[in-house]
């Protein structure tokens, strides 16, 4: 798999490959803000643009995994980050994980457009067979965003995941080539 600088477009958004430049004091807010990181394992380990830019460049360099900024279309204003990956070559899946940042983007869909438009490009460019996405169960506005990308709920592990609002379960969503098609 070769990997390049990659620009996806949706009616609303643009993803593009994360770059050292976009790890910014904006970005390092967002990953410290509690209910911004209160589902993002990032919030176990202190965060600084050091860590930011390491992340970022390991992201780069990795051929199986594919970082990308979420960009208001209207205002070119990186709000959040989506990453499709890591990805298995053999069995032709992936892992999506994403976040908004800005808090002011929540709840307009944004999350929703770039699972789509990040789905289509796996299917597609990548070449991927299924892609899956596990979340807190009281992370609500991500399992909404997932069912409206298309995603199936297909299991949990039970009281997996520790959170300061106590054991959750560990919730999992798929979707298959064929069913994003449809």
């Amino acid at each position: 798999m070769e990997k390049e600088s990659i620009h996806l477009e949706s009616d609303q958004l643009l993803l593009r490959t994360v770059t050292l430049s976009d790890c910014s004091p904006r970005y390092l807010q967002w990953l410290n803000d509690p209910m911004v990181n209160r589902y993002l394992e990032t919030r176990f380990q202190e965060q600084s643009l050091a860590s930011i830019r390491e992340f970022v460049q390991a992201m780069y360099q990795n051929p199986y995994q594919f970082l990308l900024a979420i960009v208001e279309k209207g205002s070119s204003r990186h709000i959040g980050n989506i990453k499709l990956g890591p990805v298995n070559p053999f069995h032709r899946h992936a892992d999506v994980s994403y976040f908004i940042g800005e808090r002011d983007c929540w709840g307009k869909g944004y999350a929703t457009a770039a699972i789509r438009r990040v789905c289509a490009f796996g299917f597609s460019d990548v070449g991927l067979h299924r892609i899956q996405a596990g979340v807190y169960e009281r992370n609500l506005g991500s399992i909404r965003a997932l069912e409206k990308a298309g995603f199936t709920r297909e299991g949990q592990m039970r009281l997996q995941l520790e959170s300061d609002e106590g054991w959750q379960n560990h919730v999992f969503f798929g979707l298959l080539k064929e069913e994003f098609s449809r």
